[in-house]
């Protein structure tokens, strides 16, 4: 019965994960009386211009109406190809929509507002949190650091956003690779020189922290009000409700989700508790369980954001950087972004940053990796410069590899039993190497794909290498690498979207942090104790010239 209840509730969800078609209902629908006919719909499908167009290059196309979401949708196929997609208005029988190419196929690359993160994309609400993110972590004193440059590298992913709501995928899709690739290249020269100028914010630490918390309490707010969860919050709640009903998690979704069961694990048992306090209805409704989950997740990266700049330094010094850390993910708007559509990121977002907070403990180490691994793979590189964090110990090796051990087996032994690892490795890891999609440019451009499996290529060399060299890493440099080493492998992702910069984003905020810290409080919150700590240290500068203040390690 349980089987039967879950089966259910999984046709409800539409195969949104892949984007490749709308969801629809398990009954067809029929439209109301004084619609026009289907010949009548069809006969003025064919008048559109992208249909007369595409009949030209393909001259046997065949149309084929169905009546769906209240209006007729005519498809032109060649064999099992569909060519164009027509909209028709079942009273007026006027031509709404009509898309070719990418957009017949992929729902969500039509530009449809409200798609993702409803009002946040609103004008009223993006462009202020692009600027307080800006204004709140500019030096305005030296306005040509490259640390500046850094954040509107960051608020540049916009550009490419903008086409996309527009449904200009030819555009908004090649528009964010120079982004990725700058910020690539960032981490990876802040993580070999482990110094530099980095982030050095005019405002006081006490403007940062009140500014952070009331953005907080403003997107969970907007998350309650409008926000909505799209299909990846859907699948972690059926996910979240087969676990509860002792069903297997993989190989059995009905064919209308049948790319629910493509993460790991750990993705679907986070949403256990929210299912269990919110139980599933078995409709795609407004889904209190995913928005307690994706709440639950900001604002667990947002805490631990804030105990990481404290526990890094002492005293005022550290409590200012937790502040820096913490406005940084409360203003930055692709963090608003993934908690307004209800996304599973956060989550990768929460357990990364706790694996630095729990640097310097290998076991809990081992532990926070694994459970980011086998929530969504991708984390998995940084699994061998984790390892030597703390060079080739041999008690410290065995602890972090028990940690991520006891996690894999956990975890992973349920569905190793039920239906086992190869049903489990084809509906996970292999359905998304062999994913296709028009949402990167090696989905776009086919004859690029030798260039995409060398630069992967390329990222698994260097996160071997990294276990190597630098032979001691910081935690500065653990950052920038966890942060390069994540926005490599994204670059080489055959479906790669804008909800995937929080993998990354925290990372590279705390490496960027932590350049601009010296270890001393800031001049202009309390200079009369610089001056006092200034002359102490010049006075021990001459019989100690190369002391350094390193970053407490955390744990």
């Amino acid at each position: 019965m349980a089987r039967r209840a879950g089966a259910l509730v999984a046709l409800l969800i539409a195969l949104a994960l892949l984007g490749s078609a709308p969801a629809g209902a398990a009954e067809k629908e029929q439209p109301p009386p004084g619609s026009i006919s289907s010949a009548e719909a069809t006969q003025a499908a064919a008048r559109d211009p992208k249909v007369t167009a595409e009949t030209h290059v393909h001259p046997d196309l065949i149309p084929s109406p169905t009546f769906n979401n209240e209006r007729w949708e005519v498809g032109w196929f060649e064999g099992d190809h569909e060519v164009a997609l027509v909209m028709v208005d079942p009273k007026t029988g006027e031509v709404t929509e009509s898309w070719t190419g990418y957009q017949v196929a992929w729902e969500m690359a039509r530009g449809y507002s409200g798609e993702f993160a409803h009002s946040l994309n609103s004008p009223f609400i993006w462009v202020p949190l692009c600027l307080l993110f800006l204004i709140g972590l500019t030096d305005w004193r030296r306005l040509r650091r490259i640390a500046n440059l850094d954040l509107l590298v960051l608020i540049g992913f916009g550009v490419s956003h903008f086409f996309f709501n527009r449904g200009e995928i030819g555009v908004s899709v090649p528009l964010a690779y120079p982004v990725l690739v700058y910020l690539l290249a960032r981490c990876l020269w802040i993580g070999f020189r482990g110094r530099g100028a980095g982030l050095r914010p005019t405002w006081p630490t006490m403007w940062l922290l009140v500014s952070a918390l009331f953005l907080m309490g403003f997107r969970v707010g907007l998350n309650m009000a409008d926000a909505g969860a799209i299909d990846v919050g859907y699948a972690g709640v059926t996910g979240a409700h087969k676990i509860v009903h002792g069903e297997p998690l993989y190989g059995d979704w009905p064919e209308d989700i049948h790319s629910g069961d493509t993460y790991g694990p750990v993705n679907y048992a986070a949403y256990v508790p929210f299912e269990v306090i919110w139980p599933y209805t078995g409709e795609w409704d407004d889904l209190p369980a995913a928005h307690g989950a994706s709440i639950t997740f900001d604002l667990v990266t947002f805490a631990l954001l804030l105990v990481l700049g404290i526990r890094i330094r002492p005293g005022p010094t550290g409590r200012r950087l937790g502040a820096i850390l913490a406005f940084g993910w409360a203003s930055f708007p692709y963090t608003a972004y993934v908690l307004s559509s209800d996304s599973n990121d956060a989550l990768i977002s929460a357990l990364l940053v706790a694996t630095l907070v729990l640097l310097a403990k290998p076991l809990w180490r081992g532990v926070t990796l694994g459970l980011a691994t086998w929530a969504k793979f991708t984390p998995l590189m940084l699994g061998p410069m984790l390892l030597t964090y703390e060079g080739w110990k041999p008690r410290k090796l065995a602890l972090y590899a028990a940690g991520f051990a006891a996690v894999t087996v956990i975890f992973m032994l349920w569905p190793a039993i039920d239906p086992g690892l190869k049903v489990f490795y084809e509906r996970t890891i292999a359905a998304q190497a062999g994913r296709s999609s028009p949402f990167s440019i090696w989905g776009q451009v086919g004859w690029l794909e030798p260039l995409r499996v060398a630069i992967l290529a390329a990222t698994g060399v260097l996160a071997i290498a990294l276990a190597f060299v630098p032979r001691k890493k910081t935690l500065l440099q653990v950052a920038a690498f966890s942060a390069a080493l994540m926005i490599g492998v994204q670059i080489t992702l055959h479906h790669w979207f804008y909800l995937y910069i929080v993998w990354f984003f925290p990372l590279m905020l705390v490496a960027l942090a932590l350049l601009e810290r010296t270890g001393e409080p800031d001049e202009d919150e309390v200079p009369g104790l610089v001056r006092r700590v200034r002359g102490r240290r010049a006075t021990r500068r001459e019989a100690s010239p190369a002391r350094t203040n390193p970053p407490v390690p955390t744990g």
